[in-house]
């Protein structure tokens, strides 16, 4: 019998921020409980530690640098295959509730575009790499203007392979799309609830980018989410005959800015709230991104407004962790909510409970707040359960690698269901099951639209994590980063100009070539020999 697969992803959530991975304060009962009935990974990473990208890699099986999604602003091509179209054609029911991103959701214009010149340029259509299919598109199916500005937009479904999508976008509580609707229903004039114009006094939080949110906790974002999730399982339970289903259930927080509703915004103290461990200075001299934002935040030029990573003071981090906290606390809140739903409609004897994260968020480490292109283990690093009643794993964890690359294939191969074509994931039940020991290394690319950090043009680099050592690759420079994870799990001391460390680093550095190339796009198959 094919299984049915609940799958809950979070979005700027490190691992470490959840009791069943060590955490001794945030309060994660529901969470915890699938871990415990479960496996666990320890060493789980993302493609890319931005949004879109790596829930393109999600979608797909494939790296940033093949499906073509290398930044946000990207739109996934709705030509590319996904695994949930395959579970669709292979008879599965599928739905998503809550956030999906595959598409942009702001009406900002892009940061990259063709450089002028004297030249003739060529007409749009030939104008990049690849010509754009006749009806592709509609690329502005997530865009917040679109949908606040049109009261009949909405997607085209089946989108991606779900047939069914409660659709939730952006972040705080400005999160839109069929929540933003279903709000207005609940709560006509909804927009004198939102933003920090209409926010309620928040004490004494004086945290960058946080307000005490007027929306009830019973109509935020979380709450809808949950809500969309339950409904579609009671419908489907009610079916006859049953199909197997594939539901995500994709929460808009924990992310910035803060606005955790109700009891949620002050369940934590900041005052309690110890600094993480790696916001200590770092050994000898510092890589120049970060010595650069450090630099920015000491001589005042910092953009505090901005939603790229930032260096921050220890206050903003301990009151940011204090409302990330309470985030999370209401989505464990929610969690606990739908598999209640699940067990009392008799579906979780047959149902794999999947749960992970879209990113992680510095939170305090190196003394960064938010994302961007320095990948520190906070950042890189997600949470990773899989809870399967057919897998006699419970409580289980391992040290094995594996990321986010590979969810597709395992859970395509857990359904019984071949991959596609160029799905470049690898499936994680053997490691599961102590049969295999994981990838010798995994790679983490990013490409970003932004010429910042002191980068003169827009950042590029790539990532290799092996089992003992964190090496990072930047475009146009002859500096790097090389950690040794055993000796330096804080990642403090970097060691590229270490000459005790050069056969290392030159070992790593042909690992990340060879991992490179296994990474190289294997679509499509030859038509003949030549």
């Amino acid at each position: 019998m094919q299984p049915n697969f609940l799958f809950i992803i979070t979005d700027q959530h490190r691992a470490d921020h959840l009791g069943c991975y060590g955490n001794p304060i945030v309060r994660t009962p529901n969470i915890d409980r699938i871990a415990a009935r479960g496996w666990r990974s320890q060493r789980f990473y993302v493609s890319n530690p931005v949004c879109m990208p790596n829930r393109a890699t999600l979608m797909t099986g494939r790296m940033p640098s093949v499906h073509k999604v290398r930044s946000n602003g990207i739109a996934l091509p709705l030509q590319a295959t996904t695994f949930v179209e395959l579970l669709r054609a292979g008879g599965y029911a599928t739905a998503c509730s809550g956030k999906i991103h595959l598409q942009p959701m702001t009406g900002d214009v892009p940061i990259l575009g063709r450089a002028a010149g004297t030249r003739k340029a060529p007409p749009q259509q030939l104008s990049d790499a690849w010509h754009a299919l006749p009806g592709d598109g509609p690329y502005d199916q997530e865009s917040i203007v679109k949908w606040r500005s049109d009261p009949g937009h909405d997607l085209t479904l089946p989108y991606y392979g779900f047939e069914e999508v409660h659709l939730t976008m952006m972040h705080a509580d400005g999160a839109h799309g069929h929540y933003g609707r279903w709000l207005e229903q609940r709560h006509p004039g909804s927009d004198q609830l939102v933003g920090p114009e209409n926010a309620l006094p928040k004490g004494g939080i004086s945290a960058l980018q946080a307000w005490r949110t007027a929306v009830p906790e019973e109509l935020y974002s979380t709450s809808y989410i949950k809500e969309q999730a339950i409904g579609f399982l009671q419908r489907h339970a009610a079916q006859e005959p049953h199909k197997p289903f594939f539901l995500q259930v994709s929460f808009n927080d924990p992310h910035h800015p803060f606005t955790p509703p109700g009891h949620y915004w002050d369940m934590y103290d900041p005052d309690q709230m110890p600094l993480p461990a790696a916001y200590r200075p770092n050994v000898g001299t510092l890589p120049p991104p970060l010595a650069h934002l450090i630099a920015e935040r000491d001589e005042g030029r910092a953009n505090r407004e901005s939603w790229m990573l930032q260096a921050v003071s220890e206050q903003d981090v301990r009151e940011a962790i204090a409302l990330t906290y309470g985030s999370i606390t209401m989505i464990d809140d929610a969690v606990g909510e739908v598999l209640r739903s699940l067990e009392a409609l008799g579906l979780n004897h047959n149902t794999v409970v999947i749960f992970t994260s879209d990113h992680g968020d510095y939170m305090g480490d190196h003394q960064l707040m938010f994302k961007g292109p320095i990948h520190y283990d906070g950042l890189i690093r997600v949470p990773f359960i899989w809870s399967d009643p057919e897998l006699d794993a419970r409580g289980a964890s391992s040290d094995a690698l594996a990321g986010t690359v590979d969810i597709a294939a395992t859970v395509l191969a857990r359904a019984g269901l071949q991959p596609f074509q160029g799905m470049q994931g690898q499936d994680l039940m053997p490691v599961m099951l102590g049969k295999a020991q994981g990838r010798p290394a995994v790679l983490v690319e990013e490409d970003n639209q932004r010429s910042f950090m002191g980068f003169d043009r827009p950042v590029r680099l790539r990532t290799l994590v092996t089992d003992g050592w964190r090496l990072s690759v930047y475009r146009g420079v002859q500096w790097g980063e090389l950690y040794d994870l055993r000796d330096d799990p804080l990642e403090l001391h970097n060691l590229w100009d270490d000459p005790q460390s050069s056969d290392v680093k030159a070992r790593l550095l042909h690992l990340l070539v060879q991992t490179m190339e296994e990474y190289a796009d294997d679509s499509p198959l030859p038509t003949a020999r030549a």
